[in-house]
């Protein structure tokens, strides 16, 4: 038997007609070629567009768009001046009705592919009131290019600077930190840092916003401890920044890709900013967790409570509590709440923010959820619900294990990433829970990401 030698029939730098069927996990348009796979970013399904393809690997290519040929009735002009540089958004040629079904769809695909739960209750996803000028924090990396300091989001697939002056999706105050913090370090000739080389000073300019206090703080990290001129830059961006209280300073001397160092330097001001999610106030820090989206926030974490069912005699243990946010949701509707989180600091500011928000039936475990929940059950504590928000990877299935040895009647999965929570639910029906319905929540409009929460009770 002659076995076939299976060709890729597209070529780089060749252009070709595709037909768009689908998106793909990052947003992109998905179609076909001869029955091989392209990815064109910036494409809609039921479109048919000419693509250059620019990556070609074995089982698939990736394609720039030229032209579309047939637009899809949901297409529409983004309204970023520049969004097909940028890579900060993917879906802004998209209008919001369609963003929210096919983010449902995206997470519908992922438990029936992936978890082999093609019953799965999906609702519609719950989308904000406003998509724009939502996030509460930026993270902008500063560089130069032909001699002019430029500050902005990395373009899509690289890390060229898109220099940015009003970012759609950044609470204004984060544009008015980033205009400003550009103009004082370029006027001040403080040098910008080089990741090719090494050299210079500031490599990223932090924002945060409190969106109910208005309360604002900047961060720029840098390369070394030192910071030439810093007096006279702080004096301003007192000047110049409406709510300005913290100035703080992060060093980084590491050539890496990771944003933050381990050393953080009030140089004016607070340490902290104040937010609220709810009825409860944070202390956030340069380096605290909180979601970037506050308003949906509190949508998803009382969703998180719904699905808890709780009535006030429940004992909950939240894992992967981080800095307690959802775990002080939890708390003023249950008897006892245990938040278990590995990361000390955020177990340190969770503390703190059960203090400052007169929350006394939580306790807050420093440790891995693996190690920390059969010591609890060993203990005698029998939680009658589990909420579960881990990152982006899911959880191991050990924990998953863990969780049903400890017979909850409810396990309440908060999740970032469809691929992984379908994963996991598929593993929980096979020791015996069953999900029972899926809300999704639009944390993060114009982007392909999507939150959502899963109520799981035993078959």
């Amino acid at each position: 038997m002659v076995n076939k030698v299976s060709t890729v029939p597209v070529a780089r730098g060749q252009s070709y007609t595709i037909e768009i069927t689908g998106l793909g996990h990052s947003g992109e348009g998905v179609g076909r070629y001869q029955d091989f796979t392209v990815f064109v970013p910036h494409a809609l399904p039921g479109e048919t567009v000419a693509a250059v393809i620019t990556t070609v690997k074995k089982t698939y290519a990736v394609g720039r768009l030229v032209t579309v040929r047939t637009p899809s009735p949901h297409r529409i002009t983004p309204e970023c001046v520049v969004y097909n540089q940028c890579g900060g958004c993917q879906l802004q040629h998209v209008n919001y009705e369609e963003q929210l079904q096919s983010k449902r769809q995206q997470l519908v695909d992922a438990v029936t592919r992936i978890g082999k739960l093609p019953e799965v209750v999906v609702h519609p996803v719950l989308g904000a009131d406003s998509p724009w000028y939502y996030r509460n924090k930026m993270q902008f990396p500063v560089g130069q290019k032909n001699g002019k300091l430029v500050l902005g989001c990395y373009a899509q697939g690289s890390h060229d600077i898109v220099d940015i002056d009003n970012c759609l999706i950044q609470h204004q105050a984060n544009n008015d930190i980033a205009r400003e913090v550009r103009s004082v370090i370029s006027k001040l000739g403080i040098e910008p840092y080089d990741e090719h080389t090494g050299q210079g000073i500031i490599r990223h300019v932090l924002g945060r916003v409190g969106t109910a206090t208005g309360e604002v703080m900047v961060v720029l990290v840098t390369a070394t401890d030192r910071l030439p001129q810093h007096e006279e830059l702080i004096e301003r961006l007192k000047s110049s920044i409406t709510g300005l209280v913290s100035i703080v300073q992060n060093v980084n001397s590491r050539r890496t890709n990771i944003i933050m160092g381990n050393k953080t330097v009030t140089l004016w001001g607070r340490d902290t900013i104040t937010d609220k999610l709810g009825e409860f106030s944070f202390a956030i820090s340069a380096r605290s967790f909180f979601q970037v989206n506050t308003a949906q926030a509190e949508v998803l974490y009382q969703q998180a409570v719904r699905y808890a069912g709780l009535s006030g005699t429940e004992t909950v243990i939240d894992a992967y509590c981080g800095t307690g946010t959802i775990t002080l949701f939890l708390a003023r509707q249950a008897a006892q709440v245990y938040g278990i989180e590995i990361v000390e600091p955020a177990i340190i500011d969770a503390r703190k923010n059960a203090i400052n928000n007169n929350v006394a039936n939580v306790e807050f475990i420093v440790g891995d959820t693996i190690d920390i929940m059969p010591r609890l059950f060993k203990q005698g504590i029998r939680p009658d619900v589990i909420v579960v928000d881990p990152p982006r990877a899911g959880c191991e299935q050990q924990v998953l294990e863990t969780f049903v040895r400890m017979e909850p009647k409810r396990i309440v999965y908060v999740s970032c990433n469809p691929a992984s929570l379908a994963r996991d639910l598929a593993i929980l029906d096979g020791l015996g829970y069953v999900v029972q319905e899926i809300q999704p929540v639009d944390m993060f409009p114009m982007t392909f990401h999507v939150e959502s929460v899963a109520m799981i009770e035993p078959k």
